[in-house]
C-alpha cells in the first residue's frame, strides 16, 4: 500500500465563485509549501471523474462527481465514489470539511489515515433547514446528521474553525475539548482586494453593494427594504452579486416591486474576484445584514464578504452580532447595526453619506486590521502550525 502526505478532501466544487472554494484553495497551497505534495479532492463540476489536474505547485486535484436529483442522492453518491478511490491509499493525514465526505474516512480512520482533521466552517444539522425547511419536522434526519458529526468530531484529532463562536458552541454544546479545537479566521488576498478610498459627492445617488450568496441567513431582504426607505429621503441604488436560486431571485424582485424600487435593485450573477472589487471600487458602501438565528448566533460563521469588503477602501454596514464583532470594532472598522432592522441599516447608510470623514476612517482602519490580522498568509501559517502542533513535519526542502 502507498502511503502519501496529505488529503485535503470536500464535499464542494473548485475552483468555483464561493468563499468555500477560495477558502479550500488557499489552505491547499499553504499545506502544499510547508508539506510539499497534496492530494485535494473536491466535486466534479460535471457528470465525469477529472483526475490528477496540478492547480498549484504540489497540489494534485481529483473530481469526483456528485449525481443525483436531491442533495442526499448527490452525496450518497459522491460517497460510494470516495470510497472507490481511496481503496489502496493510506495518507499521513487527511483534512475534511464535512460529514457529506468526512464520515466515510471517519469510521475507517485507521484503514486510511493516521490524523484526521476536521474543518468546521458548518453543520448541517444546524443550517440546512434554511436551505431545505421542509426537515426541519423531519426529526430522524435531524438526528442521524447530529450523530454522524459526533462521530467526525470524536475520532478527528484535531478540530479547526474560523471563529470563536463556532468553537464556543463546541466545546459548550458539543463537548469537545477546548485543547483539539484551534480557531484559524478566513483571509484576503490583498493582491487582488486593492484599496481604494470610495469618493461620492453628495448630491450624486449612493450606490450600495451587497455579495455573497442569497441564503436566508444573509438578510438580503433587509437590505432591500433599507434601500426602499432611504429612498424616500435620498436617491439609492443597491446591487445585489450571488449565486442564488431561481425562485431566490424571484422573492426578492418581488419584494422590490412591492416597495416601488424594481428600478434601484440589481441583481447580478457570481463573477471573477477581480471584476467583484471593481464593482466594490463603484460603491459607496458594503451591506452585510446577517440575521439573528441559529445558523450565525450559535453555530457561528466567519463572514468572507466583511474582510473583503474591509480590505477594499470601500465602508462596510455589517449586523451587530459576535461573529461581527470578533472582526473588528463597531466605529472604528465598520459600523455595526442591531439585527433583523431595515432603519437601522437606512440610518447607518445616510450616515456615511453625510458624515464623509467617519466613511474614510472607518476604510484606513479596517485596511490596516485586515493587513495585521486578517490574511490568506496568516491563515496558512497559522493552520501550519496546527499541523505540527499535531506531530506532523513540514517537508524538507534544499
Amino acid at each position: 500500500m502507498n502511503k502519501s502526505k496529505i488529503a485535503y478532501i470536500s464535499f464542494d466544487t473548485v475552483p468555483a465563485p464561493k468563499g468555500a472554494a477560495i477558502h479550500i484553495e488557499a489552505f491547499s497551497v499553504a499545506l502544499a509549501a510547508a508539506f510539499s505534495h497534496i492530494h485535494l479532492l473536491t466535486v466534479s463540476p460535471t457528470t465525469d471523474l477529472i483526475d490528477s489536474v496540478q492547480i498549484h505547485a504540489q497540489v494534485m486535484q481529483t473530481m469526483l462527481p456528485a449525481l443525483g436529483e436531491n442533495l442526499i442522492q448527490r452525496i450518497l453518491y459522491f460517497r460510494r465514489i470516495l470510497r472507490v478511490w481511496l481503496q489502496g491509499k493510506q495518507f499521513d493525514t487527511i483534512h475534511i470539511r464535512s460529514i457529506y465526505e468526512g464520515l466515510v474516512i471517519a469510521i475507517n480512520k485507521n484503514l486510511y489515515c493516521d490524523k484526521l482533521i476536521f474543518e468546521v466552517n458548518g453543520l448541517p444539522s444546524i443550517e440546512l433547514k434554511y436551505r431545505y425547511p421542509a426537515i426541519v419536522d423531519d426529526q430522524e434526519l435531524l438526528h442521524k446528521l447530529y450523530s454522524q458529526e459526533q462521530i467526525c468530531f470524536s475520532v478527528a484529532d484535531l478540530i479547526v474553525t474560523p471563529s470563536a463562536v463556532t468553537a464556543k458552541y463546541l466545546q459548550q454544546q458539543r463537548n469537545i475539548p477546548a485543547d483539539k479545537i484551534r480557531v484559524i479566521p478566513n483571509g484576503v488576498d490583498l493582491e487582488v482586494f486593492t484599496y481604494r478610498l470610495t469618493e461620492n459627492a453628495n448630491d450624486l445617488p449612493l450606490q450600495m453593494l451587497y455579495f455573497g450568496t442569497l441564503s436566508p441567513w444573509q438578510g438580503v431582504s433587509l437590505a432591500i427594504e433599507a434601500l426602499g426607505l432611504i429612498n424616500r429621503d435620498f436617491p439609492a441604488y443597491l446591487t445585489v452579486i450571488g449565486q442564488a436560486r431561481e425562485y431566490q431571485i424571484k422573492a426578492l424582485t418581488q419584494l422590490a416591486l412591492k416597495l416601488g424600487i424594481a428600478d434601484k435593485l440589481t441583481i447580478l450573477e457570481p463573477m471573477s474576484q477581480k471584476d467583484l472589487v471593481t464593482k466594490i471600487h463603484a460603491s459607496d458602501m458594503i451591506l452585510s445584514p446577517l440575521t439573528a438565528n441559529d445558523r450565525n448566533l450559535v453555530q457561528g460563521c466567519c463572514p468572507l464578504k466583511i474582510l473583503e469588503g474591509m480590505a477594499t477602501g470601500t465602508p462596510v454596514i455589517a449586523s451587530d452580532l459576535p461573529v461581527v464583532q470578533e472582526l473588528g470594532e463597531d466605529g472604528v472598522h465598520f459600523l455595526l447595526v442591531k439585527p433583523g432592522s431595515a432603519k437601522a441599516i437606512k440610518d447607518a447608510a445616510l450616515r456615511l453619506h453625510h458624515e464623509k470623514e467617519l466613511a474614510t476612517q472607518l476604510a484606513v482602519n479596517a485596511r490596516q486590521r485586515i493587513e495585521n490580522y486578517y490574511t490568506w498568509q496568516q491563515a496558512g501559517d497559522a493552520l501550519v502550525k496546527a499541523y505540527q502542533e499535531l506531530g506532523i513535519k513540514r517537508s524538507i526542502t534544499v
